[in-house]
């Protein structure tokens, strides 16, 4: 489909991608980047380091619904879609592929693309315009300039045009090694995705293989917020593009050399290398080596083999190469000798990113076969080579979960092969073949992944329909992990050996053998391969390609070799350095760099009502489903006989002709050592139609449709197949299969799990069949067993089994009866199930929450189904005399599922007797047509709310465009906040409280929710009595003294008696944790005359400083201290309240401004030697009750302009303390701040209160009486 770039400049500069049908706008948006003037501007960035994020409005929509007379085509070509949008010296760049050409097609209807041109188109600025035409030649002459323009084109060399800011990302995007399909998720191989899986999904790329993830994030993102039939015709429309980098090519293979022949058609066959770079740990040769702490290591390449052949049959096989995973770096040098490798940690250093790197693998792959070709001579290699093996041997892999070293349970094999000194010889490299006898076993063992296409023919409303579709017949089950040093040139050729092995194994099985010819083409698609990513990595072809690709070393071949050597040596030194840095900002890893946020006023609102709306279009409906399990113990006899006993059981009218069925089998071969390496899915497939014909046969008893076999899976002998009804086909999508090996900890298949999962509507189902490990006394490994199937067993877009609305578990799970076994044949006769179910070790396990949490069992109502003589109904004869045992269960988990039947069929050719249960599973089902209804009518409701607010409208710009989709959550409540608008400041200024407290004790409640627009049952204000100590100071504290005076003492405030000397000195006093209190320390002077800057707001930031001291944070008792002279007054308990309420806010401040202040303090006296609280002379403290709001931390006041006070004399006077004095000093009286109300008799009182019957007054206290006391003093406002 063909994509057009329009452009649009007034009133916004625009951007749009448009199809014949739908258009992608994108509108820079200036409220991003423009940062506001005034100081309470936020600075919070949606991305990293501080720097504000790029935004832009982005609205997708049919073609109808937009105006589009304003906008001008770009260009006269079509796009192929855009890679994403990247922000460059804060400019949006919009990044479009201009130019592709077709390389490969997979199967029939999945081609790739090779990008060989993109474009930059500016969101923000129109000053690059002009430069969009100067195209990049993506192929090297001798024509082109140091910057990447052929000489005499494009401009002139005596001019200094503006540059492009993007050019070094066009040179590397155009270089021809990025490749994208508009059919299929090219970031995975064929195994791992579904027929039906969109091409670009959010959670359906590969990260690790997606060039573009930064680019296209923002997009992808998008997309995932739209209704789903806007994000079908998103994915329709091609516009978004998922890029891989590094290889892809289709050979045709004729239908004379195909190995595969189709005698009617004459069809040719194609076979295609697809290798996919990993971006984690991307960069140049010398820029990138080792690994790094999440276990991604330089130049990891997935590479896959497929071949297909017009019948239908397609094979795919896949392979890894990368760096050898430790920390090394190795120096560029002009010589080969100085090209020093350097291990940068230790060994135990190192394993922890070790494993990481190859529990990835196994994850991913399965069990892996390290080949390590690196020399057995070179020092450096030698180093390296040591180190993995040693690396390799304390994996956790390598002893799993037995503590055995025995290679037969190693889930990392290593075969070390010395290329140079395999290959010296005058053989050459053709002695590199030799490895095969090396790897032969685990490549057997491997298998490789087939699909065929198979022919259905169903009857449905009495017609006959034929249906073909592809299923899976087998899959890879491990991987080949090869390196060299640079993992170019020696692995490449070793790749292409292994692929070739993988071919014949699946030829030999299909009993076939292809020519020369086909080998030839094959040999020269990996030659192809290689030089592709030597290129990439190393700046040349590939070393050793002309042996890859003939089959022999020529001269001409040995001299291009040394010209490569030659070009590297100068790439790797010289120029690799500003690759790596294009390289880093492709993948957005620079620092500052941010993505571009996205945001769509419309299409989030419409997404977010639909949600709440969902019960308007959603329903449910109950379908039924079968799940049957049977241990064949190898036997075929049972393929003939009538298997409707258990499939189709005599239950409930209602349960016949379900529409799901799920067949496990176990033990579907002998389990020989020949067998438990390798899967043969011959007899699976005998079985299927078996199994098929009997569900058939029932269907047209009760007049139902025919079943169909929806997929098939099989791990050697363990097998699961799932089959429904004709007329579900149409409910059910993204059905995916997966296999997790056990036996031999994971390297054989004859224990392990397969599963197959669906979406029937809108729920999803997954069925797992399991084979656990056997031995009576085994429970334990059995466990372990579940454990490793629960966690590594995973699907497309890393799906485990857990993340299923419903999950059935059958099969054969070996859990046995903990008694002998005559008592078990006893109970077994009497029929006591009961007391058989009490030590049945699943349900014991199960209980102790050791295995299968959270599933349900239904009641078993059966006798013991395993071991009987063959075809007879009794247990167990012969020497071994195994006890009975429930080995076959099925096991369901799910709030929509609910069980109706469990029981045992009398099928007597194997030891064992089949299982089967029935299910009524509850449906989610969405009807897409209300759905679409409802979104189409909340869209046109929103658009009337925006307006032209919106990517693709003309309204100029407003200061409410960032509150667009931001809606209050109450009517008469402001709506959100933004970057220019903050709804509780007006014009930048700061925040003023004009909250009154109820009455002088009441305080703000600290157990209220901060957010004011929260619902709560606290009331805003609590009541708090204050302290006294008497009843003559108006329960008014002592003043904080002033700035700069002595250290705060801490005293103990909890108790409720008067602690005096002897309590302290003799340590009599509770010594609990005590709470400290801060008792004010000496003021500075003993005159009469005000002090400046104690005005009451000062007081707190006095308190403030003083909260600095260690001696405020300490919750420890108090220690013993002497010469403690007066007692402390004693202070009220603070037990029963619940929080300390929070501080009073400060009154307005007055706008009038008095003229300033004349008098001056009294300097003849300097201040006395600072006391701190674990220094005290024979003045003591004397303590007076305080109010609860100074227990609270200090609230910074406004600022407000000081006065320095006047220099002190140099005659230092000792001074007395006045707060600690005895009384018969006179204390100076305080400035009062507006409304404390001190009158002169509150003063009076409190200068002369100095016992426990006078008080200070609270210069804090709020109270308006006369204001006699203020004149002469000036209200400070704040400076701005």
């Amino acid at each position: 489909m063909s994509i057009h770039v329009l452009i649009k400049e007034y009133p916004h500069r625009a951007i749009a991608l448009t199809t014949a049908t739908h258009a992608l706008v994108l509108r820079h948006s200036s409220t991003s980047t423009d940062q506001t003037s005034y100081h309470n501007a936020s600075t919070t960035s949606l991305g990293s380091n501080g720097s504000a994020a790029a935004k832009c409005m982005v609205e997708f929509s049919t073609v109808e619904e937009l105006d589009l007379s304003d906008y001008r085509a770009l260009n006269s070509a079509s796009a192929h879609g855009t890679l994403g949008l990247i922000t460059v010296d804060g400019n949006i760049f919009l990044v479009v592929v201009n130019g592709a050409s077709k390389v490969a097609t997979v199967r029939p209807g999945e081609t790739i693309q090779r990008i060989h041109s993109v474009g930059f188109y500016c969101l923000s600025s129109s000053n690059y315009d002009s430069l969009l035409n100067d195209e990049v030649n993506p192929y090297p002459t001798d024509t082109i300039d140091d910057e990447g323009y052929e000489v005499g084109f494009g401009r002139n060399k005596g001019e200094s045009p503006l540059e492009h800011p993007c050019l070094a990302l066009k040179k590397i995007l155009s270089s021809g090694t990025f490749y994208y399909s508009s059919d299929f998720d090219l970031t995975r191989r064929l195994q791992e995705r579904s027929t039906d899986a969109a091409t670009v999904s959010i959670d359906s790329l590969d990260d690790g293989f997606l060039w573009n993830s930064y680019m296209i994030h923002p997009l992808v993102d998008f997309r995932s917020r739209l209704p789903s039939n806007e994000k079908d015709a998103l994915d329709a429309s091609g516009i978004l593009t998922s890029a891989i980098r590094g290889f892809a090519l289709t050979i045709t293979i004729p239908s004379s050399s195909a190995p595969i022949r189709t005698p009617r058609t004459g069809l040719p066959s194609s076979m295609t290398l697809i290798s996919r770079l990993s971006c984690r740990r991307a960069g140049t040769r010398f820029n990138a080596r080792g690994m790094d702490d999440d276990g991604n290591v330089a130049n990891f390449v997935e590479s896959e083999t497929i071949y297909w052949a017009p019948s239908g049959v397609c094979f795919s096989y896949a392979q890894v190469r990368g760096s050898v995973p430790i920390f090394w770096e190795q120096q560029t040098g002009l010589l080969p000798g100085q090209q020093k490798i350097t291990i940068t940690r230790s060994p135990e250093a190192t394993q922890p990113a070790f494993d990481k790197h190859f529990e990835g693998l196994e994850l991913g792959y399965g069990a892996i076969h390290v080949v390590n070709l690196l020399s057995n001579e070179k020092p450096n290699e030698v180093e390296l080579t040591n180190r993995y093996r040693r690396h390799i041997k304390s994996s956790p892999l390598n002893f799993a979960g037995n503590g055995k070293g025995s290679t037969e349970h190693e889930l990392i094999k290593l075969t070390e092969f010395d290329f140079h000194a395999e290959t010296r010889g005058p053989g050459g490299y053709e002695m590199a073949s030799m490895i095969s006898q090396w790897i032969q076993h685990s490549a057997d063992s491997f298998a490789y992944y087939l699909s065929e296409e198979v022919e259905e023919h169903i009857r449905a409303n009495g017609q006959e329909h034929i249906i073909t579709r592809p299923t899976t017949i087998l899959q890879q089950e491990g991987v080949f992990r090869t390196n060299c040093l640079d993992c170019l040139d020696r692995t490449n050729l070793v790749q292409t050996i292994i692929s070739k092995m993988a071919l014949e194994i699946f030829l030999s099985h299909k009993g076939l053998g292809a020519g020369s010819d086909f080998w030839m083409r094959h040999s020269s698609m990996w030659a192809d391969n290689g030089d592709a990513l030597s290129r990439i990595y190393a700046g040349t072809g590939a070393l050793k390609s002309s042996f890859t690709r003939h089959g022999k070393m020529s001269i001409a071949g040995a001299l291009a070799d040394a010209r490569k050597s030659a070009t590297r040596m100068y790439i790797n030194n010289f120029a690799d350095k500003g690759r790596q840095n294009t390289i880093d900002m492709l993948l957005g890893r620079l620092m500052g760099q941010t993505p571009v946020y996205l945001f769509d006023p419309i299409s989030d609102h419409v997404l977010t009502e639909l949600n709440k709306r969902a019960a308007e279009f959603s329903g449910s409906e109950v379908i039924n489903m079968l799940a049957g399990t049977f241990n064949l113990n190898g036997k075929t006899d049972g393929i003939n006989e009538d298997l409707s006993p258990w499939l189709c059981p005599d239950v409930d009218v209602t349960q016949q002709c379900p529409e799901i069925v799920a067949v496990g089998f176990q033990e579907i071969v002998d389990l020989s050592p020949q067998q438990i390496m390798s899967t043969d899915p011959a007899r699976r497939q005998a079985w299927e139609a078996s199994v098929r014909k009997c569900l058939n046969d029932n269907a047209v008893r009760h007049g139902k449709e025919e079943y169909v076999l929806l997929r098939g899976g099989q791990l050697v002998g363990a097998s699961l197949s799932i089959f429904v009804r004709a007329n579900c086909l149409k409910f059910i999508k993204n059905v995916e299969g997966s296999l997790k090996k056990t036996g031999m900890s994971g390297m054989a298949g004859n224990k392990g799990a397969v599963a197959i999962r669906m979406e029937y509507n809108n729920t999803s189902i997954v069925f797992v069949t399991a084979h656990l490990a056997a031995g009576f006394a085994n429970y334990e490994e059995r466990n372990r067993d579940y454990k490793v199937i629960s966690h590594g067993l995973r699907f497309q877009r890393n799906r485990s089994i857990e993340d299923h609305d419903t999950v059935i578990w059958l099969g054969d799970f070996n859990y046995r009866i903990g008694l002998n076994n005559e008592k078990v044949q006893k109970l077994c006769h009497f029929g006591d199930l009961e007391t058989l179910y009490e030590n049945d070790q699943l349900n014991l396990q199960m209980v102790a929450g050791l295995t299968f949490p959270y599933y349900s069992e239904a009641r078993i109502t059966f006798l013991p189904t395993y071991k009987f003589d063959i075809g007879t109904d009794i247990y167990d004869t012969s020497e071994k005399a195994r006890i009975p045992a429930w080995c076959d269960r099925i096991l369901r988990k799910g709030d929509n599922i609910r069980q109706i039947n469990y029981n045992s069929a009398p099928l007597k050719f194997s030891d064992h007797r089949p299982v089967y249960a029935t299910f009524q599973c509850l449906i989610s089902k969405i009807d897409e047509k209300k759905k679409n209804d409802l979104s189409r009518e909340l869209y046109r409701q929103r658009r009337d709310v925006v307006g032209d607010t919106r990517a693709g409208g003309g309204m100029e710009d407003t200061d409410d465009e960032d509150l667009i989709g931001y809606d209050s959550i109450e009517p008469g409540l402001p709506p959100a906040s933004s970057d220019r608008r903050k709804w509780w400041l007006d014009n930048g200024l700061p925040a003023r409280s004009r909250v009154q407290p109820p009455s002088n004790d009441h305080f703000p409640n600290s157990n209220k929710p901060s957010n004011p627009f929260t619902p709560s049952p606290e009331p805003d204000w609590v009541e708090v009595k204050r302290m006294g100590s008497g009843a003559g100071n108006n329960g008014r504290p002592e003043p904080p003294p002033a700035r700069g005076t002595s250290r705060a003492q801490t005293l103990d405030f909890k108790s409720t008696t008067p602690h005096t000397s002897s309590h302290l000195a003799h340590g009599t006093y509770n010594r609990q944790a005590i709470t400290r209190k801060l008792a004010a320390p000496p003021l500075l002077n003993n005159s009469s005359k005000p002090i400046p800057n104690l005005d009451g707001s000062n007081d707190r930031n006095l308190v403030a400083n003083l909260t600095h001291t260690t001696s405020n944070t300490s919750t420890h008792s108090l220690p013993n201290l002497p010469n403690r002279g007066r007692a402390l007054d004693a202070s009220p308990t603070f037990s029963n309240l619940r929080a300390i309420p929070a501080r009073k806010p400060a009154p307005p401040i007055p706008t009038k401004k008095p003229s300033l202040l004349s008098t001056k303090v009294n300097s003849a006296s300097p201040p006395p030697p600072q006391q701190y609280r674990d220094n005290y002379s024979d003045q003591h403290t004397e303590y007076t009750g305080r109010s609860s709001r100074e227990l609270q931390p200090p609230v910074p006041a406004p600022r407000r302009s000081m006065a320095a006070p006047p220099p002190m004399r140099n005659q230092p006077q000792p001074q007395p303390n006045l707060i600690d004095g005895d009384g018969n000093t006179e204390k100076p009286p305080l400035p009062p701040r507006t409304g404390t109300g001190l009158s002169s008799e509150g003063r009076n009182r409190g200068a002369n209160g100095g016992g426990a019957g006078g008080r200070a007054p609270n210069l804090l206290d709020d109270e308006p009486e006369d204001m006699e006391s203020l004149k002469g003093w000036e209200v400070l406002r704040p400076v701005r």
